[in-house]
């Protein structure tokens, strides 16, 4: 019933831009905080950006503080995260996620999952 589903990511050059974009359906979003995860292989996942209900409150890994922009449009059910200034680092499957908990971010907190989009940087 709740999906979550990422489009955008792709392939680019060290130093581009990449865009990943989340739809959700089956659940009230404006009462969500919404967030991205990344997980590169074999490798564990790791929080990359949040936003607060309204937009008003954002929180980003340090790693990638001032590269990245977390957005959300309530009436359209959306989340979006634009990645720029990228590094091979960043290569990943980035993964849109959803929680109620409040505005603390562990993983843990998170219980919708969408399945993921790839995104890659070339050195």
């Amino acid at each position: 019933q709740v999906q979550l589903v990422e489009s955008g990511g792709g392939l680019v050059q060290a130093g581009g831009s990449l865009s990943v974009s989340c739809t959700a359906s089956g659940l009230t979003f404006r009462n969500y905080v919404m967030g991205w995860f990344r997980q590169a292989p074999g490798k564990e996942s790791e929080f990359v950006a949040a936003v607060s209900w309204t937009g008003s409150s954002t929180d980003y890994r340090d790693s990638v503080k001032g590269r990245f922009t977390i957005s959300r449009d309530n009436a359209k059910g959306t989340v979006d995260l634009q990645m720029n200034s990228l590094r091979p680092e960043d290569t990943a499957v980035c993964i849109c996620a959803g929680q109620r908990t409040g505005w603390a971010n562990p993983r843990a907190n998170y219980i919708h999952w969408g399945r993921g989009t790839q995104a890659t940087v070339s050195s």
